[in-house]
């Protein structure tokens, strides 16, 4: 596939997250000129502040911009996102955007809407559908779970394919700067499904300590969530989300790694022997 980064201006909303933080990185690496939006904004780049819920803010980080990671805060699964993104990107189409990439959810119906919504608005765009992200371990709320050994999921134990974000943040900036990608959905997990349990056991073995899996009450899963930070109405979205998606309908294994790759997705064991080496595991 040829590039088509000499000219063009990424917007990577999401930049400072999991998922936009890799893609930003990748294009830094490169060489693409990109903006990275973010509440706060950035005085050093000259980069104005975004919101999501204020439009307002839309204009100012869309000024040159041909093409957008689309990564909507807290969650695409959420009421009203659907909406959000998709007058957020029929604002950026007005003004010259052609080409984005939007995560999004497997089994989420209003993961599923969205996607729907943006693309009749922007026919090229390109979608990232995720498995559970095996990062949500050491990145995500969870970590503070493997600190204490306890996972606690508002689920029964289920298997879930779960996907490397490096993979998702390469497919992401590839389709944001190559030719060959417009119009595609591109499934993405990882090679084959653990439980949660399994999951826990893999990254208790490479840390050195016990980690276990337990099925809680939502109402105890949230208030975990608010004890590592996350804003109770988020963490009770999460809650409903986990409680609909987890039950097994995204067990099955999808080929969008390789479609967008070109070789085959990584493995849990993969991400988790390359994380303990950060430390992020160790205790506290």
């Amino acid at each position: 596939m040829t590039t088509n980064h000499s000219t063009a201006r990424v917007l990577v909303t999401g930049g400072t997250g999991m998922t936009g933080g890799r893609v930003a990185r990748l294009l830094s690496e490169r060489g693409v000129d990109h903006r990275i939006a973010s509440r706060s904004g950035h005085a050093e780049t000259g980069t104005p502040p975004f919101d999501w819920h204020a439009p307002d803010t839309w204009d100012a980080v869309l000024e040159g911009v041909d093409a957008v990671y689309l990564c909507y805060s807290p969650d695409l699964a959420l009421p009203g996102a659907a909406e959000t993104v998709s007058a957020f990107a029929a604002r950026a189409v007005s003004r010259g955007v052609r080409r984005a990439v939007l995560l999004s959810g497997r089994g989420e119906p209003l993961a599923r809407r969205a996607e729907e919504e943006v693309r009749a608005v922007l026919p090229e765009l390109t979608v990232v559908r995720c498995a559970f992200f095996a990062q949500n371990l050491s990145e995500g709320f969870f970590l503070g779970s493997v600190h204490s050994g306890v996972l606690a999921l508002p689920v029964a134990d289920v298997p879930e394919p779960f996907v490397d974000l490096d993979d998702v943040a390469e497919a992401a900036a590839r389709a944001l700067t190559e030719e060959g990608h417009s119009g595609r959905l591109y499934e993405m997990t990882g090679p084959r499904a653990l439980t949660f349990t399994e999951a826990a056991e893999v990254v208790g073995t490479a840390a050195g300590r016990e980690v276990v899996c337990v099925s809680v009450p939502p109402e105890a899963f949230v208030a975990g969530a608010v004890a590592e930070g996350v804003p109770e109405e988020a963490a009770a979205g999460l809650a409903a989300l986990f409680g609909e998606v987890l039950d097994g309908r995204n067990t099955g294994i999808a080929d969008g790694v390789e479609r967008a790759l070109g070789r085959p997705a990584g493995s849990f064991e993969a991400y988790v022997s390359r994380t303990v080496g950060t430390g992020v595991w160790s205790a506290r």
